[in-house]
């Protein structure tokens, strides 16, 4: 059985409904995961931009997802009204959107393979001019966040409409991780988002930021590790794409380096 993690005690920091498989596997492999969620998840404060916008899915080309989370706050009371449009195009940023929405039927969803971000999903063909110009685009998201997206579609003559099912929170309390630091008993993080890197810093004490500079930091984008090189972050892991990708850094890291 491998067990390159035996005796590390690594930080997974994805919202809690996401982190049990990457938590999983570092146990699987001998480590001791410790769940920190950087960003709760929590429905958005106002419900009638969703409820406004399910009569008229009928009259949308595509629907994009931007997270499992969008999927899940916003599908349960899309079907709760009727069936998924079928001239309706889903589209889901990554392959955990991908399953969420074939979860609740929803098959044949468009996807980037290889990156999953705005920049991949706007690469795809069915987000060129030729395909989406004149057309109406739905895009079901968290509060805030980037605007590249919507931005982009507009730019490329599609009509979007942002709709806010869910909210991203941030924690308020550090001591759990500030403790560990302390102990000697916190080998690593993996950061799986710029949004939770930031909340991480500012949640953290003087002390805590200068340990945290030294400690390897597993994050599965480049745009992550850019902030993390900006915030003087000196052990940064660039990691293949999402929880696989991580866990085959942490699989082969030199922790004695």
């Amino acid at each position: 059985m491998n067990q390159s993690l035996q005796g590390k005690t690594i930080v997974v920091t994805r919202p809690r409904a996401q982190a049990a498989r990457l938590a999983g596997w570092i146990a699987e492999r001998g480590g001791q995961p410790v769940i920190f969620p950087l960003i709760e998840i929590a429905p958005a404060d106002d419900p009638q931009p969703l409820q406004s916008v399910i009569p008229r899915l009928d009259d949308y080309a595509l629907a994009i997802f931007i997270s499992p989370n969008a999927v899940d706050f916003s599908l349960p009371a899309i079907l709760a009204v009727g069936m998924w449009p079928s001239s309706l195009q889903a589209v889901a940023i990554g392959q955990g959107g991908v399953s969420a929405l074939a979860s609740y039927g929803i098959e044949n969803t468009v996807a980037p393979v290889d990156r999953f971000d705005s920049e991949a999903l706007l690469e795809l063909p069915e987000l060129q001019r030729e395909c989406v110009g004149g057309k109406r685009v739905v895009i079901f998201r968290g509060n805030g966040g980037r605007e590249l997206l919507a931005d982009s579609l507009r730019e490329r003559g599609a009509q979007v409409d942002c709709v806010a099912c869910y909210q991203r929170l941030a924690p308020d309390d550090g001591a759990p991780l500030e403790a560990l630091w302390r102990s000697g008993q916190l080998d690593a993080l993996t950061v799986s988002s710029s949004e939770g890197l930031r909340n991480l810093f500012d949640l953290l004490d003087d002390p805590s930021r200068a340990r945290l500079r030294t400690t390897p930091v597993f994050v599965p984008h480049r745009r992550i590790a850019e902030l993390a090189h900006e915030l003087g972050l000196q052990r940064v892991v660039l990691t293949e794409a999402a929880d696989a990708g991580i866990i085959d850094a942490l699989n082969v890291y030199n922790w004695w380096s």
